[in-house]
């Protein structure tokens, strides 16, 4: 049996980039609509004041691996952990420290939504939001589109500022902090919200014709982003994980109710990736609404493990020796 490995951070961030994960989640997407890959739906247990304890998985049949990944949101931070298992024997393959892996994910299924959903010729994002996931969301934007200018809002001026100062250092687009929603919203062909909202900071009406939506913040039923009744103007819509959204979405959960027809409306991500689907010419909005899956986890998971293996990186995890438990006490 091959030995497992323990991957660490800097180990995932040099053996993938951004661009490379967003290639990786297509090939694990592909795999979900030929029905070789299939998630665990996610559950989450609150506590404390906002506090989330998150699990999520998948199984590749395909690709031989199953695996989960699992970590507790708190105002202290994160530090998630990504399992994989050999489908067959259920060793352990590897376990990666996944916060930038989670990061990429993040950022990149946005990335695949917007090459799916939005105009061919899209070239200004607004990016909704100034927190840790904001930098890699309008990165991934950039990397399935040429973006010419970034607009960037969030209530405090000082992170709003900082992230443009980022985005132009780091990224070399034109980024402008504005001082309003309205101003931020102008003009932009994609709109990425990335918040932490608990009532809609998008209203129905604020979206000109024309744009695609990223909605990435609301995983969880008492957050909203947006106003559910903006999806009556969409002429598409999507989702990574459409169980998900119907389990925990309340925007979608609100507007849809148990109308089957609507929800019929709601598309995997995976069924608009593997038919090559591109934007109606005709769309007033499109938007995308991610929640977070195993499969985007382990197809970032199990690339990287595949590249680590090749390059010789990993250390090695301890064989696991088994025990019988202790019946008594005086054993």
């Amino acid at each position: 049996m091959t030995q497992g490995i323990w991957i660490s951070e800097a180990e995932v961030v040099s053996l993938m980039a951004l661009p490379e994960a967003i290639d990786a989640l297509r090939a694990g997407l592909r795999e979900e609509a030929a029905s070789r890959a299939t998630n665990m739906v996610k559950t989450h247990a609150t506590w404390a004041n906002g506090s989330t304890l998150h699990a999520i998985g998948a199984v590749f049949q395909g690709w031989n691996i199953v695996g989960t990944k699992t970590w507790a949101h708190t105002a202290g931070g994160a530090m998630p952990l990504l399992v994989l298992l050999d489908a067959g024997t259920g060793a352990i393959v590897a376990l990666i420290e996944a916060f930038a892996l989670g990061q990429m994910r993040t950022g990149g299924i946005s990335g695949v939504g917007t090459d799916v959903m939005a105009r061919s010729d899209a070239s200004r994002l607004a990016m909704v939001g100034a927190g840790k996931q904001s930098i890699t969301q309008i990165a991934a934007v950039a990397a399935v589109r040429r973006l010419d200018r970034v607009t960037i809002w969030s209530p405090t001026a000082a992170h709003r500022e900082a992230l443009a100062a980022k985005v132009e250092q780091k990224l070399g687009i034109e980024a402008i902090a504005t001082q309003t929603l309205d101003e931020a919203l102008d003009a932009a062909d994609v709109v990425t919200l990335v918040t932490r909202a608990r009532e809609p900071v998008i209203t129905r009406d604020m979206l000109a014709r024309g744009v695609h939506l990223n909605a990435v913040g609301a995983i969880t039923p008492e957050r909203v982003e947006f106003e559910p009744s903006l999806l009556e103007r969409a002429t598409v819509t999507g989702a990574d994980s459409v169980p998900q959204v119907r389990k925990l979405s309340q925007e979608f959960i609100t507007a849809f109710g148990d109308d089957a027809a609507q929800w019929a409306r709601l598309r995997p991500l995976s069924a608009l990736v593997a038919s090559n689907s591109v934007r109606p010419a005709d769309a007033d909005l499109t938007v995308f609404k991610a929640m977070g899956m195993g499969i985007s986890d382990l197809s970032l998971g199990i690339e990287i493990f595949r590249r680590a293996r090749e390059a010789g990186l990993g250390r090695p995890i301890p064989p696991i020796i088994r025990h019988a438990p202790r019946l008594t006490l005086d054993q």
